[in-house]
């Protein structure tokens, strides 16, 4: 075998754990980087003022409907790619990038049209604080106009990833998100004696740091990739080929808008106390962010494997790698959790907390964190859903996490007035989705992997 065709079926011969880490690590290394970008982002925004703060939580439902796009679409273009080189069907491999291309373009302009149209009324009807809604406005046209560059970088990122070579992923997220940690005291307080720009500086950050991640990334497709090759022909729409992205694509990008929704009715539900206990959601999800990406990175690696390996019957490559993603997955929540319970102030002081803000985040860092183990078996085990081509149960375990469940739940305990009492709501819906994915992943297993092992 040549050098050529170990890497490109590596997925099929490496071992199980030698190759989990060789594609995971560099996503989680990036993801990690890409965290600490939204942190320090909201930590300079803090610095501005509590409405800025607020602002970018209310913002944040329609960020994680681009992200839902993006990625969505993103994972999609992985697993057909994957399974497709994995029969050794290179005219479909490379169909399956074209046609994804002219999928993200068609999301860029849906997310542009949303930019230019209807941010203030999506604002207006969150919050009567004018500080609040016009920062929101401003930051949200910004970063929904000029969306090019996060679906072009993510673009280049499943390509690389669909055939291993996940270190190149590192690099294009650290890059863009190392540009943006770069950029943001310099526009948003006016360094270098360019003009404060406060809460629009952040955006502008935002998007040129994806810009500069597009164009490593592009260069990397392009020079690193030769498995697959993007072709005026692969970019002509072949219905079977764009049905298939979408049928994996499209329970991601629920699943994010599932979560938008959840964020748009937490906030309505929080505004009722406090718009500070609003800004202390952001916050929250900003913080977490630290262990849930590097678990999304373990995702996204094992449905590259999961999906090769059942393209070439591989069922015992299928199952080690699902068990050892799972306990990587809940090593990483588990610290997580001890964390998050062990302190809370010290994650929270780097905000410029308020005392009303500091009291109301410590009791919700606490409370929610005690969901992150069941969350960790949740959305490894979404991954082999999406790498069998069952999305639709990753699509409806999250409906039941967060809308079946979290939502009903928020809102009956807010009754009680009691503001801590509603962070109990996330335990409760992360229960209650765990037992339908287990369920769901017995009945995957019986009918896609066992038959295999026959």
């Amino acid at each position: 075998m040549s050098s050529k065709e170990l890497q490109a079926n590596k997925m099929g011969v490496m071992p199980v754990g030698k190759l989990l880490a060789n594609m995971a690590l560099p996503v989680i290394i990036s993801m990690f980087v890409q965290a600490l970008y939204n942190v320090v982002d909201s930590i300079y925004v803090s610095q501005v003022s509590e409405s800025a703060v607020t602002a970018l939580s209310l913002a944040f439902p329609v960020q994680n409907v681009q992200v839902g796009f993006s990625v969505g679409i993103g994972v999609g273009i992985n697993s057909l790619l994957s399974k497709k080189l994995g029969e050794g069907d290179r005219e479909g491999a490379n169909r399956a990038a074209g046609n994804g291309l002219v999928l993200m373009l068609i999301s860029v302009s849906l997310f542009m049209i949303f930019g230019a149209f209807f941010t203030r009324p999506y604002f207006e009807i969150q919050s009567d604080v004018a500080e609040t809604v016009e920062g929101g406005i401003l930051y949200t046209r910004i970063c929904t106009l000029l969306s090019i560059g996060m679906f072009v970088q993510i673009f280049a990122e499943k390509l690389l990833q669909s055939t291993g070579r996940t270190v190149y992923t590192m690099i294009i997220q650290g890059t863009g998100a190392i540009t943006n940690i770069i950029l943001d005291p310099i526009f948003i307080h006016g360094w270098l004696g360019l003009p404060a720009m406060g809460i629009a500086g952040a955006a502008v950050a935002t998007v040129l740091g994806q810009a500069v991640g597009a164009g490593v990334g592009v260069y990397f497709a392009l020079r690193h990739n030769p498995e697959v090759k993007i072709t005026l022909e692969s970019l002509v729409p072949h219905k079977p080929t764009m049905n298939a992205i979408l049928a994996v694509g499209v329970p991601g990008i629920v699943m994010n808008c599932i979560g938008a929704v959840m964020n748009f009715g937490m906030n309505q539900i929080l505004q009722g106390f406090a718009e500070t206990a609003t800004g202390v959601f952001g916050v929250y999800f900003k913080l977490q962010s630290f262990f849930f990406m590097p678990l999304f990175g373990i995702n996204s690696a094992a449905i590259s494997i999961i999906a090769y390996n059942y393209g070439a019957q591989r069922p015992d490559r299928i199952m080690h790698t699902v068990k050892l993603a799972c306990g990587t997955a809940l090593g990483i929540m588990a610290a997580g959790l001890v964390i998050f319970q062990l302190a809370p102030d010290l994650l929270l002081g780097m905000f410029n907390p308020s005392p009303m803000f500091l009291e109301i985040g410590r009791v919700a860092l606490r409370t929610i964190s005690w969901s992150f183990p069941a969350a960790a078996f949740g959305v490894v085990l979404g991954a082999v859903f999406q790498a069998l081509g069952n999305g639709i149960y990753t699509t409806v375990v999250s409906l039941c996490r967060q809308l079946c469940v979290l939502l009903p739940v928020a809102y009956l305990l807010s009754l009680s007035g009691n503001i801590h009492l509603v962070w109990l709501s996330f335990l409760i819906a992360e229960v209650a989705s765990a037992a339908v994915t287990v369920y769901y992943f017995r009945r995957i297993y019986k009918k896609k992997i066992k038959p295999m092992l026959a």
